[in-house]
């Protein structure tokens, strides 16, 4: 148990199983069925969990661009390599210090996608696949935070050029294996954040200022993840992605090539002859002589 609290210690992250509701039982009339949903509830975090909660923004703030963001990550590598400088007396390995920082600092600027395009990207298909859109003004940096016996990786989400959301995906390999669930990780949690809301492998914590999330991704991607967000830039993000979605497709063509588009109630199957013979040919079949 002392090295499942260890995670803690190492992200400096946490949050708490949420007490549910129960819910009344009861069958709700038929017409208020239909009444909007209900907006979702603000979640009370104390000036304790708040405090923890600050470990998460890693010295970041969300409204920051992308320059600012390298620029404060730099400032971070300056102090810590300032004081493994100071450690050693031999020049070259002080030379070697400095490139090392140097090139971190050069992997963070490489990281940055732009995802201004209606085209695919490999972060469609990765631990992040569902936290972005295309062609909605959105950007992403990445780096691997593994200082201090962190083995973690950060992600920073840009809506028109201003950072808007962290993910961080957590270092597992401290949890022993029989420990690795969203069971242990919702227990460990709470002593940070206290009480959130749990839904789906989800726990959520929402306030005017910021929403945290602790999804477990477990069985995709063998990882425990924690994200922080603006909800107004959410709001304003949400409104341009409905705005710019791809058409949905129709489906399959096969398919509706022998839907009978006029609706009727007897279909003429010798009026959809040329139909059926184009399904035919398309799973390489001859069709029949006429």
């Amino acid at each position: 148990m002392r090295r499942i609290s260890r995670i803690i210690l190492v992200t400096g992250l946490g949050i708490a199983a949420p007490v549910l509701a129960q819910g009344n039982t009861k069958q709700a009339p038929a017409k208020e069925a239909k009444k909007a949903k209900p907006k979702p509830k603000m979640t009370p975090v104390t000036a304790e969990h708040k405090k923890a909660l600050a470990e998460l923004y890693g010295g970041f703030k969300f409204g920051m661009t992308k320059d600012e963001v390298i620029a404060v990550f730099s400032k971070q590598l300056d102090e810590r390599y300032e004081e493994k400088i100071k450690e050693t007396t031999d020049i070259s390995e002080q030379d070697r210090l400095r490139r090392d920082k140097r090139s971190e600092v050069s992997r963070l600027q490489a990281s940055y996608v732009s995802f201004e395009s209606t085209k695919t990207s490999p972060w469609d298909v990765s631990i992040v696949e569902g936290e972005f859109a295309h062609n909605t003004n959105e950007a992403m940096l990445e780096r691997w935070e593994n200082q201090n016996g962190k083995n973690q990786r950060r992600f920073f989400f840009f809506f028109q050029g201003k950072l808007w959301k962290m993910f961080v995906s957590l270092d597992v390999s401290i949890i022993p294996e029989d420990k690795r669930t969203f069971g242990t990780f919702q227990s460990v949690m709470e002593t940070k954040y206290g009480a959130g809301e749990v839904e789906d492998g989800k726990i959520s914590w929402r306030t005017p200022e910021f929403e945290v999330r602790a999804i477990d991704k477990l069985k995709t991607y063998d990882a425990l993840v924690l994200s922080i967000e603006d909800p107004r830039a959410r709001k304003e993000l949400d409104a341009v992605r409905v705005a710019k979605a791809p058409p949905r497709q129709d489906g399959n063509p096969m398919l509706k090539a022998v839907i009978d588009t006029d609706h009727s109630d007897h279909p003429d199957v010798k009026s959809n002859g040329n139909a059926i013979d184009d399904v035919i040919r398309a799973q390489g079949g001859t069709p029949k002589s006429k």
